[in-house]
């Protein structure tokens, strides 16, 4: 079990690989392949959470702190390079690219940081720092550098309000139907970046904006529904 759970650590450090390799498309100007390789990089952090508590890491290598290691990879994949990719490809409009992704970044320490970061429904308190998801939004969408600040203005100010922003694998309710939706969104999300937005039929648009919806919606009920009590 001892090397199960170093394995399991080594899975974790290896989410750096797509993320070096997203590094190097950014330098090279390729924003869809940046994108593919954190997406990458994102299904390896999926699977190395239920991977550590199934064969219990923390028991059986008490030396290494795997939540530190998980916040070091998951920063540089969901907030840096975001961030990097903001600045890169002048998704903000010329004089605020320094200020929105310092003030990303800033922000997504304060979620790194907070020991009450989820719920005891394991619900994110606030918006919990997916700035690749972000990044992707105005990207394929090509939304204009205004509403980008903006985004980055209101989702870095959500990091701090009082709602919760649902964990899909985590949180008990309706986790079947919520679990199937996003692998649903998963895969739209490579068919947009591996064929391109263009080449695609148009009413793709509308089932993936509503699925995003679906987690929007899910998550503002729960905000609402048990903003003084415990998940059922």
């Amino acid at each position: 079990m001892k090397q199960r759970a170093y394995l399991v650590h080594l899975l974790t450090a290896s989410g750096l690989i797509p993320m070096m390799l997203s590094v190097d498309a950014i330098w090279r100007g390729d924003a869809r392949l940046a994108l593919i390789w954190l997406g990458v990089a994102m299904i390896i952090d999926g699977l190395d959470g239920p991977l550590a508590r199934r064969f219990e890491v923390a028991k059986h290598t008490p030396h290494i702190d795997g939540a530190i290691l998980d916040h070091v990879i998951d920063f540089t994949g969901y907030c840096f390079l975001p961030a990097l990719m903001i600045y890169h490809f002048e998704l903000v409009p010329a004089g605020f690219a320094i200020i929105a992704t310092s003030f990303l970044l800033m922000t997504s320490l304060y979620t790194f940081a907070n020991r009450d970061a989820k719920t005891k429904e394991n619900d994110f308190r606030g918006f919990p720092a997916l700035w690749n998801i972000v990044v992707f939004y105005m990207i394929v969408f090509e939304s204009g550098q205004g509403l980008n600040l903006a985004a980055i203005a209101f989702f870095g100010a959500m990091t701090f309000a009082p709602t919760r922003f649902i964990h899909p694998v985590r949180v008990v309710a309706l986790r079947r139907l919520t679990i199937a939706l996003l692998a649903v969104w998963t895969f739209m999300v490579f068919a947009y970046l591996g064929i391109g937005r263009a080449a695609l039929p148009p009413l793709m648009d509308w089932v993936f904006m509503a699925l995003s919806v679906y987690f929007l919606v899910l998550s503002g009920w729960r905000s609402w529904a048990l903003r003084g009590g415990d998940d059922k």
